[in-house]
């Protein structure tokens, strides 16, 4: 195969074109390579105790394989037959020490996941793969760039210790964010993705190989992590022996790139934006632990991902955030480093934005309303969506507008319909609201369904002014401000609990059943606390 990758400058449109399809083959190569890898460990995961059992923090409820470092793993031990392959010069990697790392960390995460090694052992193991980094594989952290106007921070003595801390580090902040399924995976391919776009920029073909190579890897895992149609919940999860290795190879790749002398691909400071989540999320959960005297070790569930769910988000919208928020932040340190900006304004920036993070995690009680505000703001649907809410309306309207609920809702789904009426107030004023109830907890599709409903139904009745239609939202009162009353349905119906107002059933349904009446029986709604 002739060489893949031509200098910068010099490549017609069809060597531009056969670039990009011998990546993309590349690419496709180390894609199979890892999902067979993880579909054979897959298969032995049970026989060898390779388990994710649910219980304590874990939001899983059935035992999933943590497997996907053998995916990235056998990627990297394949790299010198691909290098061959591809005709690719790894005379600038050093691939003995790299692989001799990879395995190391990988076989330590491994051992975790199976026997659940403590903290120190593992952060004793994940220093010395560091040292070995940096004595075999020459990666070595000289300096941290132009931190102050004039001042180049240069490590001198310290560049050993200070390489084998940041690798500790990056090694931590992927494992720590592995929290949902798909989140590691889809932050850490937006990650290479920009790292193979700084490489490519400074002409280093190695080092491009080396990410698209991993980003085949990841994207093997991600087959079977990732929530899609046809795949409602992760089939294997990442694992420590995953999370740790890619932390390990995100190390040597940023520090390699960034302290290469006279041809560093980037500064030490747009590392920071390439990584950027993972390392503010990592940074602010531990600060906030040690705020609260607490142990900056030990597990909570306060991380960035924890609280979009707390707020009713998808666990597919969330990643689609994460992956958005890493490669807006990814994309302007890049940016900084092709315009010219100054290290150290870069610097602050970077600081500025985590103190921003920061000052929000601190007060989750705070963040998950606002949190959910900007949910309803996207039109996003909600994990805590119990059916639809349809008021307020006169009483002699009610069988149109029931007719259009029916009209409106899907047929693939169990729900039932509930009309009440608030207080004993005459049929002129629209004192009238139904609440559509559906089972939808914890389905993602089916909340999507829901939604596309409550739109098809909003639609046909906007015509009828006044008529309010949303979705009907089942809160818990965990880190959020609004735990004075219960039992709560729209802003009426809050003015009315207040006023000790009570809503009287008036009938029912069940799809495919006849309306039931309950008018005069005096029968007082009962609604589970905590919704609206």
């Amino acid at each position: 195969m002739r060489e893949w990758l031509v200098p910068p400058g010099l490549a017609s449109c069809r060597n531009i074109v056969e670039v990009v399809m011998q990546l993309a083959f590349l690419f496709a190569v180390c894609l199979l390579i890892s999902c067979v890898a993880i579909w054979l460990s897959a298969a032995l995961a049970s026989h060898l105790g390779i388990m994710d059992r649910p219980g304590g923090h874990k939001q899983h409820e059935t035992s999933t394989p943590f497997v996907g470092g053998f995916g990235v793993i056998a990627v990297v031990i394949s790299m010198p037959l691909l290098g061959k392959w591809f005709f690719v010069d790894f005379s600038i990697l050093p691939l003995p020490g790299l692989l001799v790392g990879a395995v190391a960390i990988f076989l330590t995460g491994l051992a975790d996941d199976i026997w659940c090694l403590g903290f120190k052992p593992r952060l004793l193991i994940q220093a010395l793969v560091a040292l070995s980094m940096v004595l075999i594989g020459g990666a070595e952290l000289r300096t941290l760039g132009e931190l102050f106007p004039g001042v180049h921070v240069e490590l001198g003595w310290l560049s050993v210790p200070m390489a084998i801390f940041a690798t500790i580090g990056l090694i931590n902040a992927l494992n720590m964010i592995d929290g949902i399924d798909g989140l590691s995976g889809s932050v850490s391919l937006v990650s290479l993705a920009l790292a193979a776009m700084v490489a490519h920029g400074s002409g280093n073909n190695a080092h491009v190989f080396f990410i698209i190579a991993l980003m085949g890897g990841v994207g093997g895992f991600l087959y079977y992590n990732l929530r899609y149609p046809g795949n409602r919940r992760a089939r294997v999860f990442l694992g420590d022996n995953g999370s740790m290795l890619l932390g390990f190879l995100f190390a040597w790749l940023f520090i390699v790139q960034s302290q290469e002398a006279g041809r560093a691909a980037m500064t030490p400071v747009t590392a920071l934006w390439l990584f950027a989540l993972p390392l503010m999320d990592t940074v602010g959960v531990m600060l906030r632990r040690i705020w609260l005297g607490k142990s900056p070790f030990r597990p909570d569930r306060h991380h960035l991902h924890h609280l979009f769910v707390r707020a009713g988000y998808r666990v597919s919208d969330v990643v689609a955030l994460a992956v958005a928020i890493q490669l807006v932040l990814g994309l302007i340190g890049i940016y900084g480093l092709l315009i010219g900006v100054p290290e150290y304004l870069m610097f602050w920036l970077f600081l500025g934005v985590f103190g921003a993070y920061f000052l929000g995690i601190l007060r989750p009680w705070r963040m998950v309303p606002w949190l959910r505000r900007i949910n309803g703001s996207l039109g996003l649907p909600s994990v805590q969506t119990r059916g639809i809410f349809i008021g307020y309306l006169r009483k002699e309207r009610c069988r149109e507008v029931l007719g259009v609920i029916t009209e409106g809702l899907g047929n693939d789904y169990d729900y039932q319909v509930s009309v009440h009426q608030m207080g004993t107030s005459g049929g002129d004023e629209c004192r009238v609201y139904c609440v559509v109830h559906i089972p939808a907890e914890g389905d993602d599709p089916l909340i999507g369904r829901i939604q596309r409903d409550a739109l098809r139904i909003k639609r046909r009745l906007a015509k009828q002014q006044g008529v309010e239609v949303r979705l009907f939202l089942g809160r818990k009162v965990e880190n959020d401000l609004r735990t004075s009353y219960s039992a709560m349905i729209g802003g009426g119906s809050r003015r009315a609990e207040r006023r000790g107002v009570r809503s009287t059933l008036i009938c029912s349904m069940e799809r495919g059943q006849r309306m039931v009446h309950n008018e005069g029986a005096g029968f007082g709604l009962s609604l589970p606390p905590g919704y609206g």
